[in-house]
């Protein structure tokens, strides 16, 4: 019998494996919190508000996003979009997910056989 809480556990670590280059995929225009939120639900990614406002701060932090305050409707919203460094770095993270997705398709196919 398989223990729901380990599975669940797991299927989080796979999730956060990923949500970082899913997160940068969709900055390479300017981005506030909310609507990368709801970019990413449009496309059926689904990203908890308390994962992802403390990952672009983290990202911010790192130099891989650039911000800016815009002020100008009655409530502030913080913009997001990537560096030129974390452009770099998405294309970088994106060729190894490739080589990670195929090696991985390689080894699920050997699995159906």
């Amino acid at each position: 019998m398989i223990d729901e809480s380990v599975l669940n556990n797991l299927i989080n670590e796979l999730k956060r494996g990923t949500q970082m280059i899913q997160v940068l995929s969709q900055l390479h225009r300017m981005q506030y919190g909310y609507s990368l939120l709801q970019t990413l639900d449009d496309k059926q990614i689904a990203i908890e508000a308390g994962t992802l406002y403390p990952l672009l701060r983290r990202l911010e932090t790192q130099g891989i996003l650039m911000s800016e305050w815009d002020t100008s409707e009655s409530r502030p919203r913080k913009y997001y979009v990537l560096s030129d460094d974390g452009r770099v770095l998405y294309e970088r993270l994106k060729e190894e997910w490739k080589t990670i997705s195929r090696d991985m398709n390689a080894l699920l196919k050997e699995d159906l056989t």
